[in-house]
C-alpha cells in the first residue's frame, strides 16, 4: 500500500496553483506559505480567521488524540474506509481530503485500510493549528494544512473523496474541488449519540431535529447507514476526555459539568449516520 501527499494545493489569496519548493509552497504571484519544521503548512491569511487561535484548542486536542487512541470509536473509522475505499479498482490511485481532520486520526485509520496495490493520496484540513500540529508529528505522508472549509485550499475538480467527520460542511465548496462522480462522505451525530452522557449534564434533552434530508445543489445523494455501537468508559478520565472533544464541553452549565466530573464509568451508546453525496 502506498500513501503519498496530496499536491493539487491552491493559494488562499488567489486560487492560483501551489508549487512546493521543499521548505514553502508558493504561487506564480509571488505569494508563499512556509512549511513548518514539524512538516505542515498554514494556508489560513489572517483575513480569513475569525479569530486570533480558531479551532480546537491545544487541551481539547490532546483529549480527542488520547479518546482516539483508546479505540473508541474504531466501528466509525472502520465504516468509513469501507465507504472511501468502496468500487475503486485493485490498481487504481485516488486522493481522499478529510476536510476538519483534527489529529487526524480517521485519515491515519483509512491509511491502514488501504490495499497494497493501491495508492491513495491524502490531505488533511483543520482551522486549527493544535490539530494539524498533532497530526503532522503522527504521520508525515499526508499533505497537513490548516485552512478553513468555507475556503478550502485545493485546486477545482481534483479530489476523488471528501470527509467530513462531525464537521461543518461547505457543499459548494466539497462540489468545487471534488471531481465529477467523486464521493463526499459524511458522518453526523445520531439522534441517541453519547444520550446517558446528555442526560448526566443537561436538565432535559431538547426534542430532536429533523433529519436535514436535502441533497446539496451538484449532489447525488446515496443511501444512509446507521452505525450504533456501544462503548465503556472505566475512569473519570475518559470520561473529560470524551466531554472535551464535543460541543457538550461549552453548552452545559458549570452544574452539569460538575455532575460529569463526578463520574468514575459510564455506559454509553455511540450512534452516528454515515451519508454519501456523489459530485454530478
Amino acid at each position: 500500500m502506498s500513501v503519498v501527499s496530496f499536491d493539487a494545493l491552491a493559494c488562499p489569496l488567489d486560487g492560483l496553483p501551489l508549487h512546493c519548493t521543499g521548505s514553502a509552497w508558493a504561487c506564480a504571484s509571488g505569494h508563499s506559505f512556509d512549511v513548518a519544521s514539524q512538516g505542515y503548512t498554514n494556508l489560513l491569511p489572517v483575513q480569513h480567521k475569525r479569530s486570533r487561535d480558531p479551532g480546537d484548542s491545544k487541551e481539547m486536542v490532546a483529549a480527542r488524540q488520547r479518546f482516539l487512541a483508546a479505540g473508541f470509536y474504531q466501528p466509525i473509522a472502520a465504516a468509513v474506509s469501507r465507504a472511501v475505499l468502496a468500487g475503486v479498482p485493485a490498481d487504481a490511485s485516488i486522493s481522499c481530503l478529510d476536510a476538519g481532520c483534527g489529529e487526524g486520526y480517521y485519515l491515519r485509520e483509512l491509511a491502514a485500510a488501504v490495499p497494497e496495490d493501491q495508492t491513495l493520496a491524502l490531505l488533511g484540513l483543520d482551522i486549527s493549528k493544535w490539530a494539524v500540529l498533532a497530526a503532522a508529528k503522527q504521520d508525515r505522508r499526508p499533505t497537513w494544512v490548516v485552512g478553513s472549509n468555507a475556503n478550502v485550499p485545493v485546486l477545482p475538480g481534483t479530489l476523488d473523496r471528501v470527509l467530513c467527520m462531525f464537521g461543518f460542511p461547505v457543499y459548494a465548496e466539497f462540489a468545487r474541488v471534488l471531481k465529477p462522480g467523486g464521493l463526499l462522505v459524511q458522518v453526523d451525530a445520531g439522534p441517541d449519540h453519547l444520550r446517558e452522557l446528555r442526560e448526566i449534564i443537561y436538565p432535559s434533552l431538547k426534542p430532536e431535529r429533523p433529519a436535514d434530508l436535502q441533497t446539496p445543489a451538484g449532489f447525488r445523494r446515496l443511501p444512509t447507514e446507521a452505525l450504533r455501537f456501544p462503548i465503556e468508559l472505566t475512569n473519570a478520565e475518559q470520561i473529560a476526555d470524551l466531554l472535551a472533544m464535543t460541543p457538550h464541553l461549552h453548552r452545559a452549565t458549570a452544574e452539569g459539568r460538575a455532575r460529569a466530573a463526578a463520574l468514575t464509568a459510564l455506559s454509553l451508546g455511540v450512534e452516528v449516520r454515515l451519508t454519501g453525496f456523489q459530485r454530478e
